[in-house]
């Protein structure tokens, strides 16, 4: 569903899509997951905002720094734009499956032909190969050691994609972040492998104090939108005549709402009532 005419993939422009994404979902502060291409984005976000970020998650990570390659590594290079031109948007899946096979090696047969239709499906030629040269000019290496958000870094030992030094350099350079290591050739984490539930059970943990502080008497308050929103709610509007109301679509409403209910600890069928009826006795 993402935009297929895009003239600018700099980190500076991705930045600002995650901007508009918390502002638009009125977010307070809160934890961020970086993974694979978007593991820069997310400590950028936490560089510039330093208040919003509960806590830091990245996953399949950059180093933040534009790669170094010899004469046979611009080759390679080269050769991976070119077979994205040819090949991407082509119905056989030949040249997509190179990219497939670096991603997920471990993956069935039937896994691997999801991932190929995917990658045609959610871009075009020119966007991939432009998203590829954008993300390896991101250059904020220097300042990672500026995060101060609780940082933690999980990467898949045996990753082809993203080098398992990477994690390495980025867990040493932010202050206090704690590298996991999982037993995977994978990329992406396969529901059936070990790997995967150990990531599980290390980002639930890691996590839990948010979730704790949320359902407690110390919750965050609610943004001047979700506020919004549940005013809305007090006066049995539907999400449809809040979503007109406030110019947001109903998913919108949707997202504002489950964060209400996150906040205020209720949950369950009768959460929207029990959100409201806190709002009325003044949260």
């Amino acid at each position: 569903m993402s935009d297929w005419d895009v003239d600018d993939f700099s980190i500076e422009a991705r930045l600002g899509d995650l901007e508009s994404v918390v502002e638009a979902v009125g977010l307070g502060r809160f934890a961020l997951l970086g993974m694979s291409g978007g593991s820069a984005v997310a400590p950028a976000y936490a560089i510039v905002h330093p208040d919003r970020v509960s806590r830091l998650v990245l996953y399949g990570t950059v180093c933040g720094r534009p790669p170094v390659r010899d004469a046979d590594g611009e080759a390679e290079e080269e050769t991976y734009r070119s077979m994205i031109r040819v090949g991407w948007a082509k119905e056989d899946p030949e040249f997509r499956r190179v990219f497939t096979t670096q991603f997920i090696p471990e993956a069935t047969e039937e896994q691997l032909r999801w991932f190929d239709d995917l990658q045609r499906m959610s871009t075009s030629p020119a966007n991939a190969v432009a998203s590829l040269i954008a993300r390896h000019r991101v250059d904020i290496a220097a300042n990672l050691p500026a995060i101060r958000a609780p940082t933690l870094v999980l990467q898949a030992t045996g990753d082809r994609s993203m080098a398992f030094a990477n994690a390495v350099e980025v867990s040493a350079a932010i202050p206090g972040a704690r590298l996991v290591a999982l037993d995977s050739r994978n990329h992406i984490l396969l529901a059936g492998e070990p790997a995967w539930a150990t990531f599980v059970d290390e980002v639930r943990a890691f996590l839990e104090p948010d979730r704790v502080a949320a359902a407690g008497s110390d919750a965050e308050p609610l943004s001047r939108r979700e506020r919004e929103v549940l005013a809305l709610c007090a006066e049995g509007r539907t999400n449809e005549d809040i979503a007109a109301a406030l110019t947001l679509s109903p998913r919108t409403v949707e997202l504002h709402l489950s964060n209400v209910y996150l906040k205020l600890g209720v949950n369950g069928p009768a959460a929207r009532a029990a959100a409201v009826a806190r709002y009325l006795r003044g949260l």
